[in-house]
């Protein structure tokens, strides 16, 4: 019949009052294994345009004034996607051109098709079938402009997400600039870290990325000479595109300071960035850890920048609990920690 799945397609309603019309046609369409429901009565027509038929197959016995206006009454309130298939069976001795017209006029939104009685059966099932196929483009049509629609609230809801990113990361930045080219810099690497922790995600295909290429990506533009400092290491896990995105721009915020100030000011300094998963509780466990070695003494700044107050709030608002920092004399360390649910699923883990 169709290469479509039968459960695809759409249904046929019947209207054939006379001489069991509707008892013969739902019969050999059923043999053909087509989906059919025939009206008898005008309660069954209210009740059957109720439940949305697909095509509509009518004698030209059955278009009296009631019959034709009850079902132009359901095609109004068709959606815009939706042309049902009328195909009308009229008498050899029918004035076709009359009947057209008033069925045109009374229903706009319909697809009508005319043919005479006798019809073979043949002939009836293949414009029948050929119908179904209709409805199911239809159909098809109607779940890409609604995939679109989504996309299209999805592409506004996470541009808003980006400026609103964009526009906290610049306040911030101007406030702790000392001077222009500061805050020209800080704010472009920054950006850059955005930008960077977006395209993984992109290039990984879905809404998650592994979290070891979201540290890589943000660690691997501090290595000189193939040489990094940063020595990061743990299982490997997917997270969620919201985690990979605050994780990214923490670890880009914890760089930038251990450069300026802490670790990686020394050209003997290191950090051990580490990252675990606890099972011991339900659901799991994530741990990370940032601990520098190597820099200058370590005291607790009197007044947070800018880095500082990032990673606490983002952080903090990730996990539902802040991290610990410690000005230690050895060195800086953060230490973050959460329910894995708020980064990624269980079974996300590969």
């Amino acid at each position: 019949m169709t290469d479509a799945p039968e459960s695809e397609l759409d249904w046929v309603l019947v209207l054939a009052p006379f001489r069991k019309d509707s008892d013969y046609i739902a019969a050999f369409l059923r043999e053909q294994r087509v989906a059919v429901k025939a009206a008898k009565l005008d309660d069954d027509l209210e009740l059957l345009l109720g439940q949305s038929p697909g095509i509509i197959a009518i004698t030209h016995e059955a278009l009296n004034a009631s019959v034709v206006d009850r079902i132009g009454k359901h095609l109004v309130e068709q959606p815009d996607w939706s042309e049902v298939p009328i195909i009308v069976l009229l008498e050899r001795s029918a004035s076709i051109s009359r009947i057209r017209n008033h069925l045109e006029h009374a229903w706009p939104a319909a697809r009508l098709l005319f043919h005479t009685r006798p019809i073979k059966p043949l002939e009836l099932v293949n414009a029948i079938q050929s119908n179904l196929l209709v409805r199911l483009r239809q159909r098809q049509v109607r779940d890409s402009i609604e995939r679109e629609r989504e996309l299209r609230l999805e592409l506004n809801h996470r541009i808003k997400n980006i400026l609103a990113s964009v526009t906290s990361i610049f306040r911030m930045t101007r406030r702790s600039a000392a001077t222009v080219e500061d805050l020209s810099a800080d704010f472009s690497s920054r950006l850059q870290a955005l930008a960077d922790v977006h395209s993984a995600v992109f290039e990984a295909g879905g809404e998650e990325v592994s979290f070891s290429a979201v540290v890589e990506l943000t660690v691997s533009p501090y290595r000189s000479s193939g040489i990094s400092r940063i020595a990061a290491h743990g299982p490997e896990l997917v997270v969620n595109r919201d985690a990979a995105t605050t994780i990214a721009l923490c670890l880009h915020e914890l760089i930038t300071n251990a450069i300026k100030y802490g670790a990686l000011s020394q050209a003997a300094g290191t950090v051990d960035l580490t990252w675990a998963l606890d099972d011991s509780e339900t659901g799991g466990r994530f741990l990370m850890s940032w601990v520098e070695t190597g820099g200058p003494g370590v005291r607790e700044p009197t007044r947070q920048g800018y880095g500082t107050r990032y990673i606490r709030s983002a952080l903090g608002s990730l996990f539902g609990s802040p991290p610990e920092m410690t000005y230690a004399p050895a060195g800086f360390r953060c230490q973050a920690t959460g329910p894995l649910s708020r980064i990624t699923s269980a079974d996300a883990r590969t």
